[in-house]
């Protein structure tokens, strides 16, 4: 959904890159979708304070490192982070003015997803049902909820939800300018 907000108007926001020390999956680039770090180094990280937010999640760590996010806000872009709950509400701690949109689906279009993706095994697909249930009890502590049941029209509601956000602050949308 994000990519097709961002392909619609590509200078209406990035996406922050996230850290993570699950393995890398084939095809993914680091840097692209993930900055792989090992456990060791995540940590080092964690403990030198470069995290806007990190949690454990399905097995993992992940966490959204300061300067991706400052290197955006400071091109004037309107900054993307994709998280769980937990760090959505680390971020709305840290910076108050966040906006959050909770991106939801049916428990069964979850399970279907993960089926069909096959990138996880059997127990992993069942643990991260189990996080999503209980993370869709905290949807309503969002700004916004928007059911991906419809690709198109999901896509289509969360740009509008995006640009009346930006409207709403006052801000015109800023230029792509990240080189």
């Amino acid at each position: 959904m994000i990519h097709g907000v961002l392909e619609r108007e590509p200078g209406l926001a990035s996406v922050a890159v996230s850290a993570t020390t699950r393995h890398q999956r084939p095809g993914e680039v680091d840097g692209r979708e993930y900055r792989f770090l090992t456990d060791e180094g995540f940590q080092r990280r964690v403990d030198a304070g470069d995290f806007e937010e990190h949690v454990s999640f399905a097995g993992g760590r992940y966490g959204t490192l300061r300067e991706e996010v400052d290197v955006l806000l400071a091109a004037g872009c309107n900054a993307i982070l994709e998280l769980e709950v937990e760090g959505s509400f680390a971020i709305r701690r840290r910076r108050p003015d966040a906006c959050l949109v909770f991106i939801d689906a049916s428990l069964g279009d979850l399970d279907a997803r993960l089926h069909g993706r096959a990138t996880e095994m059997a127990g992993e697909i069942e643990e991260r049902l189990r996080i999503a249930r209980a993370q869709r009890e905290e949807r309503e502590e969002f700004d916004h909820v928007i059911l991906n049941d419809d690709r198109a029209r999901a896509t289509d509601e969360l740009y509008a939800t995006m640009r009346a956000e930006i409207s709403r602050r006052g801000a015109p949308p800023p230029s792509r300018d990240l080189d």
